[in-house]
């Protein structure tokens, strides 16, 4: 889309309505499966149309990217070094169940994209994403020396919160069947758990 001029009303609105579409449509088929054709009609567009404000579909697809990785960043971002280090870190792992809970698709677009090498955003993931982890790290390495949280590895103790809250997104099909007699939503339980392991594992 021509950047020398601010986007009109409709064009943010029909820039919006291609995202949207582009979310389900690769969260539902993956990159390879997706196709621009899927995207317009899901978007309500034609493919010239479409074309005109993304010239592909890897245009599209890092557009999403760079969207979501602001917003996968957040929650990190919002911990609090002079918190109390349990509630912060309880707070870290809420919201990220809360994110698996509100924004499924994003999840499993991201997960097929690290499952594929994470072509479009390896750059991203080794600078932004790699010094907010070392930043975090280390305060959980402080408060760990000052004896208000027991010793783990901080860096396993995050990839150990990303792999048990972002699992009730990426398998929540598996999840729904294995709990289909429940009927239930699965979430308030799983916080229960959650802040039950992470309790007993921080806990000195």
């Amino acid at each position: 889309m021509p950047k020398d001029r601010a986007p009109t009303r409709i064009q943010k609105k029909n820039r919006a309505a291609i995202l949207e579409a582009a979310l389900e449509v690769f969260s539902t088929h993956g990159f390879r499966g997706a196709t621009v054709d899927q995207i317009a009609s899901a978007a309500g567009l034609s493919k010239p149309n479409l074309l005109y404000y993304y010239r592909s579909k890897d245009a599209i697809y890092a557009a999403l990217l760079e969207r979501l990785l602001d917003t996968w960043l957040d929650p990190m971002r919002a911990i609090d070094p002079d918190g109390d280090p349990l509630s912060e870190l309880l707070g870290y792992i809420h919201r990220k169940l809360e994110m698996s809970r509100d924004y499924p698709r994003e999840s499993r677009l991201f997960a097929n994209e690290i499952i594929r090498g994470a072509p479009h955003i390896y750059d991203v993931l080794s600078t932004d994403l790699k010094a907010l982890v070392d930043e975090t790290s280390a305060l959980i390495r402080r408060w760990m020396a000052e004896g208000h949280i027991a010793e783990v590895n901080p860096y396993h103790l995050i990839f150990s919160i990303w792999s048990l809250t972002q699992h009730y997104a990426d398998f929540d099909v598996q999840i729904r069947a294995v709990l289909v007699e429940d009927d239930a939503d699965p979430y308030p339980d799983a916080k229960i758990y959650l802040d039950q392991v992470f309790t007993r594992l921080l806990t000195r």
